[in-house]
């Protein structure tokens, strides 16, 4: 799809989430209905200043719109090995990693963390040169990966969690506003997990989403969230050791059931 094609389907998307209509667009610029439906069409011509019109109607600075525009840039949901070692074998390094995956800019993790501007920078260069992000001017720089980024299952990073962090997420009691930790079990076809594996992927797409609309608000009022999403074909240790033989899952050499 074009640039154009893009920007046309990202004001069709901001018209129906608002609730308005062709025909009432066109009353706010002053223009037939018709002459909205051509302008809105694939192959229509829309100048810039009818963009900024239409910015205006929808109470949206074309900044913002074009930002909407460039995050659906084609991005990686996953890295190489290569860069999944790299990224965490530096603390400060797979810190400014996560916080660029979070938007940060560079000033926010200065003020939160005890980083030094020179490591910090030094860290942005070399996820540059990692392929993570695109640094900019004035240490800005432009995601290159999906925020919805998947970390290799058996890689560097998801072993780092395993190791590093797994136990400290749990141990929490998920008992805070907006907090949730539920276990469900069940047995059904490898089709139906297969969907419900895409349902769920859409889940954390929808929290990346909402983290980016919420960028906007003042600092007092947001907290960090995390969120973990599994799903295995799994039986809890306790209970396999209980499994008649031939019955239950097998395993693998590796100790994994399947």
């Amino acid at each position: 799809m074009s640039s154009t094609q893009s920007l046309v389907a990202l004001i069709k998307a901001e018209l129906k989430s608002q609730g308005l209509s062709y025909a009432g667009l066109a009353r706010e610029l002053s223009l037939s209905e018709s002459s909205v439906k051509r302008m809105l069409a694939p192959g229509g011509e829309m100048p810039l200043s009818r963009v900024d019109e239409i910015c205006r109607v929808l109470k949206l600075e074309f900044a913002e719109l074009a930002g909407r525009l460039a995050a659906q840039a084609p991005e990686l949901r996953e890295l190489s090995l290569e860069q999944e070692r790299a990224v965490v074998a530096s603390p400060v390094l797979l810190l400014v990693a996560i916080c660029c995956l979070s938007h940060w800019a560079l000033e926010d993790v200065l003020a939160r963390y005890r980083v030094g501007e020179a490591e910090a920078v030094a860290a942005l260069v070399q996820l540059d040169r990692l392929g993570v992000i695109e640094l900019r001017p004035h240490n800005r720089y432009r995601l290159k990966v999906a925020k919805t980024l998947r970390w290799r299952p058996q890689g560097p990073v998801m072993q780092f969690f395993r190791e590093r962090v797994m136990a400290d997420f749990f141990a929490g009691g998920f008992d805070g506003e907006g907090e949730l930790l539920t276990l469900v079990h069940g047995e059904f076809g490898a089709g139906h997990a297969r969907e419900l594996a895409e349902r769920l992927q859409r889940a954390a797409d929808d929290f990346a989403r909402q983290h980016l609309l919420d960028q906007r608000l003042p600092s007092a009022e947001k907290r960090p969230y995390s969120v973990v999403i599994g799903l295995r074909s799994w039986v809890f240790e306790a209970f396999r050791d209980l499994e008649r033989p031939g019955l239950g899952l097998t395993r693998t050499p590796n100790g994994r059931s399947r």
